[in-house]
């Protein structure tokens, strides 16, 4: 049973990206599943440190990007906004070139939180990142 509230087009979603640091980065929408959502982001000088390694905020931009964009499927858009509370992020192995993916998993969806459980792989799907989101769900303005 899928835990999403509106049909979902990853291309509608990519479009809805155009000129953010979303789209700045490279990240795309890949696939989606029932209570799943996968996006990749390459490996390059928009997303590396000067070390040459991939670098820990564009895996937890990317991250918290899975988990925002899962949250707001799961909630009715004319009525509520999805903002994140906190987020942590275990870097675990570096990547030096081409592709990370990383895949938003729900722990929990609440009427008020949402908590997502992200893994980022490198593309012999060894972990490289793994990170846990929290998200508020809030009425917009004249909304209960």
């Amino acid at each position: 049973m899928t835990i999403w509230v509106e049909n979902v087009n990853l291309d509608t979603l990519n479009a809805q990206c155009a000129d953010t640091a979303v789209s700045h980065l490279g990240i795309a929408f890949t696939a989606i599943g029932d209570d799943w959502l996968q996006a990749t982001m390459p490996v390059d000088r928009r997303t590396k440190q000067p070390g040459g390694i991939l670098h820990g905020g564009a895996s937890v931009l990317l991250a918290e990007t899975l988990g925002s964009v899962a949250s707001m499927l799961c909630v009715d858009r004319a009525r509520f906004a999805c903002v994140g509370l906190e987020i942590n992020a275990n870097h675990v192995k570096a990547a030096r070139s081409g592709i990370v993916t990383g895949t938003a998993r729900s722990l929990h969806v609440g009427r008020t939180t949402h908590v997502w459980d992200i893994r980022i792989e490198n593309p012999d799907q060894q972990l490289v990142c793994v990170s846990r989101f929290t998200v508020c769900v809030i009425p917009l303005q004249g909304q209960a």
